[in-house]
């Protein structure tokens, strides 16, 4: 027995030993295998590595490279200013010939791999002369890829691409640059590179108007296009769960008008995963939402919809992201879920799906876009189902991933540049002559120079190319947004008061305060959301209290914002130094640890527009008489501008929700981070990109790139029509000729009914004589010529004769025409009309829309939005 034991000791010693080396060998061999978030490479990075602004470290590339000949590092000749971050995008490796990385991986797991192009001047390499493949393991990333001209179509300064590659069956990945041999001299580079290990984020998915079927999408590689957040803002990679992925805002990609409304959970509601992993999207995403609204009757006469651009005749797997935290019944909202006008889901019921309130759930579907004239877009449209009889008629989302799918190649043609984009640029680059740097060796600066002008640029691609499109010619492959309201994106200080603030200081001496951060968090209690009394494209407006008592309007800037320092400058720069009783007055400015504040005069009652929209503030519908003297009010601030300043100040976004009331109903014009000044206007114009908000654009400005103050006159004629119709300047949900009210109140006014589409709340108490000078003023502002245009001061003594007519009901001073001084002709209206004219409105904001024009149509054609029966 004691020898049968012996023997079995020292087979069990044995068996321990070879088990221990082969446990030591295992661990040997998986020390060069990365763990999940552990490779992040800054190509051309000094040994040691760089952190970038999240404070993630980023580690040489050097000993990945298969081979060091054919590759050199070199450092950006110029940072842009929209950059996120120095690192990676300031380095750079350059090859010349096909060069390979190889990274160690596991075979049965799926890894995200990250691509970061920065296209700048690296020695004596310019980067228009750059196009190359990429390929890993055999499968086709980027072909004949311009990172040039990529960034150059869409504006943007940098580009990202992000893959999910499915399992390998290898323990190696082999990561090949080649620059092409289409062209001579071409070479290939990148900036920074991410291989980080994820779960297994995909299964299976309904196939699209194909009945029940469904592709299987785990042995598929995959493509990020977009991911937002819907409802929510930007969620960077620290705030993502786990797997450092950047959630984006959806509002660039809605559709038209309405907007919906966004939503937030409350505090007090707990974000149930229940079974489902964490890692499928953060907590923000599902505690976040965009819904229809209450009204039922305006929910039934449109769909809450998004566009993307795409690559054609591709699949792509969309992965919609639901939590209800407010409702907890099956059937209190039911909705269906249309993608290319294809029922991708009916009677979707998210409490149905999960459950209960405030639990998570997700959707996959598969949609294929085909090759066809004008298929280059992936419509996602929501629309109540009625069917089901549902308790709200709404429709609610929280967030959308749309990745683009194929098993060997992932490709696609580089994006064009409109004619018009180039010829915008061209003329931006010569109006800023301090710019001296050579264009095209830093085509990324079209972010920073242009990027006002991007989502102009899509459109415009989208009108130019509609009827015969560029062979390859997509307008979207990146999943960076293109921002309708996008501006400069300037770099700031990581502590203390940046150069920025200390030049200002330094200009703004004696004209208006600095505030300490300190300050301005002791004035809105830390930011507080409970202060938050507007949003917009540079960030969230807060009320305050400063120095014991004073209200005031803080605008804090998004750190995400693509609007940013140079729209910060322009504010202060032009209302220090102005003071009138119509402008919104400038008390001060913070910028310091990575803040940016301005701080006005607390405006009690809001915007212009929240007073002519019912539904929007729980107010007093406005007078005519009121109207007028708001609109009065504006036209002496902006004629203050046009005249009063030392130099002519061309405001640039005249529009109502840039008109603010105070206490008094005093109107004020604000928001001057777009204004252009010209010292003498000799040439009668100012050739620069266009800016602005569609709906108030001028056409000439918007054809010929040149800007007047004729072009803040044709904006606010179309205010004029906004105050007279209280209706959205833009609304695709109506007929085709009635989508802009421009167009709209100039078709009538000379069909002769303009009464069918003035406020109904204004029935029986116009003048008509008023209502005339009003109307004809109005028309004049909109003539298609600026010459054709009255000036500001013309059209100020215009609204002030049309008050004077209102407040004379007897008509003895100015009319000798009428038969009856005492009575006011009434604005016959039928009984329903009241109801079908707030059924048609949309709330949301204006800085939307594709357009099927010609720059040879006339002043409102060019922005008639007309509307797609796609998704709908």
């Amino acid at each position: 027995m004691y020898l049968f034991s012996s023997k079995m000791h020292k087979h069990t010693s044995l068996l321990l030993y070879f088990v221990g080396i082969s446990i030591l060998l295992h661990v040997i061999h998986g020390a060069s295998i990365e763990e999940p978030g552990s490779l992040i490479l800054g190509c051309g990075l000094d040994e040691g590595g760089a952190k970038d602004e999240d404070g993630r470290q980023w580690s040489p590339d050097n000993k990945f490279l298969a081979t060091q000949n054919g590759s050199t590092t070199y450092k950006a000749a110029y940072q842009d200013p929209s950059l996120s971050s120095v690192v990676p995008y300031m380095s750079a490796r350059i090859f010349t010939s096909e060069t390979t990385y190889k990274f160690n991986v596991q075979p049965d797991k799926r890894y995200w791999l990250r691509l970061h192009f920065y296209p700048s001047l690296y020695g004596t390499f310019n980067p228009s002369d750059s196009y190359f493949s990429v390929a890993a393991n055999g499968i086709t990333l980027l072909s004949n890829f311009s990172a040039s001209i990529t960034c150059q179509a869409l504006s943007q300064a940098y580009i990202d691409r992000e893959y999910s590659l499915a399992p390998l069956n290898s323990d190696t990945l082999t990561l090949t640059f080649k620059p092409s041999d289409k062209q001579n001299g071409t070479f290939a580079f990148i900036n920074g590179i991410q291989l980080i290990q994820m779960p297994e984020l995909f299964d299976s998915a309904s196939l699209v108007g194909f009945g029940d079927q469904t592709m299987d999408i785990k042995t598929l590689n995959l493509q990020t296009m977009f991911r937002l957040n819907v409802g929510g803002q930007y969620v960077s990679p620290a705030q993502d769960s786990d797997l450092s992925r950047m959630w984006y805002d959806d509002t660039p990609y809605l559709y038209g008008s309405s907007y919906g409304v966004t939503n937030e959970a409350k505090k007090d509601v707990l974000i149930d995963y229940q079974t489902m992993p964490k890692y499928i999207a953060p907590p923000t995403v599902y505690s976040t939402s965009r819904s229809m609204g209450t009204d039922k009757d305006v929910n039934m006469g449109y769909n809450l919809t998004w566009v993307f651009q795409v690559d054609p005749n591709s699949m792509y797997l969309v992965r919609l992201h639901f939590c209800d935290f407010y409702y907890s019944k099956v059937n209190e909202i039911v909705f269906n879920i249309f993608l290319n006008n294809n029922t991708a889901q009916a009677q979707a019921d998210i409490i149905g799906w999960t459950g209960g309130k405030g639990m998570t759930t997700y959707q996959d579907y598969v949609v294929y876009v085909q090759d066809g004239e004008g298929d280059e877009q992936l419509w996602l449209a929501l629309h109540p189902a009625p069917d089901s009889k549902p308790q709200f008629y709404d429709a609610i989302l929280n967030g959308v991933e749309i990745f683009k799918l194929n098993d060997t190649d992932l490709s696609g043609p580089n994006p064009q540049p409109s004619d018009m984009l180039l010829e915008g640029e061209s003329q931006e680059t010569s109006f800023h002559t301090h710019k001296t740097y050579d264009k095209k060796a830093v085509i990324g600066g079209a972010a920073g120079g242009a990027a006002g002008f991007a989502f102009m640029a899509a459109i415009c691609i989208a009108v130019y190319n509609k009827k015969k499109r560029v062979p390859g010619a997509v307008t979207q492959t990146s999943w960076l947004p293109i921002y309708g309201n996008s501006h400069t994106n300037g770099s700031k200080s990581t502590s203390g008061k940046s150069t920025t603030s200390a030049n200002l200081t330094a200009m703004t001496q004696g004209l208006c305060r600095y505030f300490s951060l300190q300050e301005i968090k002791q004035a809105t209690n830390s930011f507080d959301e409970s202060n938050v009394i507007g949003v917009g494209g540079f960030g969230k407006v807060y009320k305050g209290v400063i120095d014991n008592g004073m209200l005031v309007a803080i605008k804090r800037s998004n750190p995400q914002s693509e609007q940013g320092v140079n729209e910060f400058q322009t504010e202060i720069e032009m209302l220090s130094k102005l003071r009138h009783k119509h402008l919104v007055s400038l008390i001060g400015f913070c910028e310091e640890d990575n803040e940016m504040c301005l701080v006005y005069d607390y405006m009690a009652l809001g915007t212009f527009r929240e007073h002519l929209y019912k539904g929007i503030k729980p107010l007093n519908i406005l007078t005519w008489k009121q109207r007028l003297e708001i609109c009065i009010g504006a036209a002496r601030g902006l004629h203050y501008l046009h005249t009063g300043a030392k130099y002519t100040i061309i405001h640039r976004d005249v529009k109502t929700t840039n008109i603010l009331l105070d206490e008094n109903w005093n109107a004020k014009v604000s928001d001057f981070g777009l204004s252009k000044t010209g010292p003498d206007l000799n040439a009668g114009h100012v050739s620069t990109v266009v800016k602005g908000s569609f709906g108030y654009l001028d056409p000439e400005y918007f054809r010929r790139q040149q800007l007047t103050e004729k072009s803040d006159v044709y904006s606010f004629g179309v205010v004029l029509f906004e105050a007279l119709c209280a209706r959205p300047v833009l609304n695709p949900n109506l007929p085709k000729e009635q989508v802009s009210l421009a167009e709209w109140a100039l078709l009538c006014n000379q069909k002769g009914t303009l009464e069918d589409i003035i406020d109904p709340n204004l029935k029986g108490t116009i003048n008509p004589e008023s209502l005339q000078k009003f109307v004809d003023t109005a028309e004049k502002c909109l003539s298609d010529h600026g010459a054709d245009r009255p000036s500001m001061n013309d059209l100020l003594w215009n609204l002030e004769f049309a008050l004077n007519l209102q407040e004379n009901k007897d008509g003895s001073t100015h009319s000798a025409t009428r038969t009856n001084d005492n009575e006011f002709e009434e604005i016959h209206l039928g009984d329903n009309e009241m109801a079908n004219h707030y059924k048609n409105l949309s709330l949301g904001g204006q800085d939307e829309l594709s357009q099927d024009a010609t720059s040879s149509q006339g002043p409102t054609e060019i922005f008639s939005q007309l509307v797609s029966p796609k998704g709908r």
